[in-house]
């Protein structure tokens, strides 16, 4: 039988979230870390012997930076998928990682089953962006990120005749919020975001909200 696993590449200086984060994906089927290293150069070389299908990239590290090790990564291969993985918000790398070629920028407080998906579409070829970080974006107009404010009558034809109430929800969905935190952001009740989310499932043509999220990311829909 041929291992359609992801094949992932894990770069990061520390030891004990390297050791969280395989750990965390050993429970995770269609993913496998194949290859680790601790500092950016090792990173280059491991890319090289290896070949995964996805490298997630601390961009902290010691010896030069994730955002240089993905630039000399992306020379070596420019359809390489580098997603990367930062525990704090900076205007100045969000910018620079996303000019660099990389696919993602992601904070490492991610929920795991977003952080899943979000290697999955990657490596389908798709892009992620912290909602975090996307007001920076916007507001330096860097073109990385579309505008995609339109009439509600727009959105309704263009997007599976959601509401707009559906595409708050929908994207706080995106977000890893469960129906409770989606309630409490909105200010509605449980059973009514819980309703919310069945519908946009139903809307979506997808099992569920895990899938929701993808359709959502993939079709630029959030």
């Amino acid at each position: 039988m041929i291992n359609s696993d992801i094949k992932l590449l894990l770069v990061e200086d520390h030891k004990l979230m390297r050791v969280g984060l395989k750990s965390l994906f050993e429970e995770q089927d269609g993913l496998e870390v194949t290859s680790e290293a601790q500092n950016g150069k090792d990173a280059i070389e491991k890319f090289k012997s290896t070949h995964p299908d996805v490298i997630l990239m601390d961009i902290g590290l010691p010896d030069i930076s994730g955002i240089e090790a993905a630039k000399k990564i992306l020379e070596l291969n420019s359809n390489a998928k580098i997603i990367m993985l930062t525990s704090h918000l900076s205007e100045q790398e969000v910018i620079e990682a996303l000019e660099s070629g990389a696919c993602a920028y992601v904070m490492k407080d991610i929920n795991t089953d977003i952080l899943k998906m979000i290697i999955t579409t990657i490596q389908q070829g798709a892009m992620w962006i912290d909602p975090l970080a996307v007001p920076i974006l916007r507001e330096k107009n860097k073109g990385l990120v579309p505008q995609r404010q339109m009439s509600r009558a727009m959105f309704r034809q263009q997007h599976a005749d959601l509401t707009q109430r559906e595409y708050e929800v929908l994207k706080l969905v995106v977000d890893g919020k469960s129906n409770n935190e989606i309630a409490e952001e909105l200010t509605i009740s449980s059973h009514t975001a819980k309703a919310h989310v069945c519908n946009i499932i139903q809307k979506l043509l997808v099992d569920d909200r895990t899938q929701a999220a993808v359709k959502a990311i993939k079709e630029g829909l959030v």
